[in-house]
């Protein structure tokens, strides 16, 4: 899967994520049509368009190539995104809103890991937006979301301590 960020010139952002599978050798489903190897299966993309909060505007699916005809119907609950915000829980919203069969395992797959190229891209993006128009950083007062959320992010992290010395917290020993 590829996953890219995009600033848009009206001020949203746009992640989109793209899957393809392709086998080396010629496959087939027991009575479904052979898959020449080297050729795509799925082919998969998805577009969302998120304000700076992260929460979703807009969402857009293509299914340029997929194994069953009934794959088709797979993308008909997206809609349901619109308004949701890409943060904790997400794996639990996009769960009730396209799990099982209301949805496709891969489309799922896909939205799962968007939230993180959503972070990566937008906080990132309005740091450089401001930079571009002269405006000053925010002050930062707050520990930002990622602290903590992994080991080079730990409050104990030589990173913290380069980054956010006011969130850094040393182990104790005890």
């Amino acid at each position: 899967m590829v996953y890219q960020g995009y600033d848009r010139d009206d001020g949203l952002w746009d992640i989109e994520a793209e899957l393809t599978d392709v086998k080396t050798f010629d496959f087939q489903v027991p009575n479904e049509q052979v898959f020449k190897g080297n050729e795509p299966i799925h082919r998969l993309k998805i577009r969302v368009t998120l304000d700076n909060r992260l929460v979703i505007q807009d969402i857009a699916t293509s299914m340029d190539d997929i194994p069953h005809p009934e794959c088709a119907g797979a993308p008909h609950g997206m809609h349901r995104f619109v308004g949701k915000t890409m943060g904790p829980g997400w794996r639990k919203v996009i769960n009730e809103q396209v799990g099982g069969t209301e949805g496709c395992t891969h489309l799922r797959e896909m939205l799962f890991n968007m939230a993180t190229a959503a972070y990566q891209t937008v906080p990132a993006g309005r740091w450089h937006r401001r930079e571009l128009a002269g405006q000053p950083q925010p002050e930062v007062t707050q520990a930002p979301y990622h602290l903590g959320q992994c080991h080079s992010w730990a409050y104990d992290s030589p990173t913290t301590l380069r980054a956010y010395p006011m969130f850094y917290k040393p182990k104790t020993n005890g």
